[in-house]
């Protein structure tokens, strides 16, 4: 039971916060965190994916992405932070573009929500048409018109592929493990 010889008092706690004149910070994002995305902005609302790519096709070959923010706003993901950087050099008549440490709130928050998919662009491994052959061939039950010297020399090719993957492996995992690069 509460005591009723208690005062009617009424106290007020002020708040610590002013939460009417709250302001979210802007998200930092230094440029080493992220030095091969730029922002592309202020291009027409009728802009596709496939226009950005057409203005930046010179670098599709080297490894490019985009990846949308809103309606005005996309980042461009490169292979590499120099790429990047010679992007940024560059003049566009339809489109901006400037570093991400620059970019706008929203697609600073773009790129920290999706870091993982932000990873620099890269070109597609070398490959061999040389099982889909066999696969045809023996699906067909037809002979291979490819000679036997040429089998070879894919095989050889494809050979040589494995050992270069297993030695960036290797030197991957050395460089992580910190093991002496010079002894390889």
């Amino acid at each position: 039971m509460l005591s009723g010889n208690m005062k009617n008092r009424e106290s007020i706690q002020e708040s610590r916060f002013d939460y009417y004149n709250h302001e979210v910070s802007d998200i930092d994002l230094s440029d080493c965190e992220f030095p091969h995305v730029i922002e592309i902005y202020d291009f027409p609302r009728e802009f596709r994916t496939e226009d950005l790519l057409r203005v930046f096709c010179s670098y599709q070959k080297k490894g490019f992405d985009i990846k949308w923010v809103d309606d005005t706003h996309a980042l461009g993901v490169f292979s590499s932070p120099i790429t990047a950087r010679d992007a940024l050099g560059s003049k566009h008549t339809m489109v901006k573009i400037r570093p991400l440490s620059q970019a706008t709130r929203a697609a600073k928050a773009k790129a920290r929500a999706y870091s993982e998919l932000l990873q620099p662009a890269k070109e597609r491994p070398e490959t061999s048409a040389a099982l889909a052959r066999r696969l045809v061939i023996s699906a067909l039950g037809v002979r291979s018109k490819q000679s036997k010297t040429e089998r070879e020399a894919e095989l050889k090719k494809l050979q040589e592929a494995r050992e270069r993957k297993r030695l960036e492996a290797k030197q991957r995992e050395d460089v992580w493990e910190g093991r002496d690069q010079s002894a390889v």
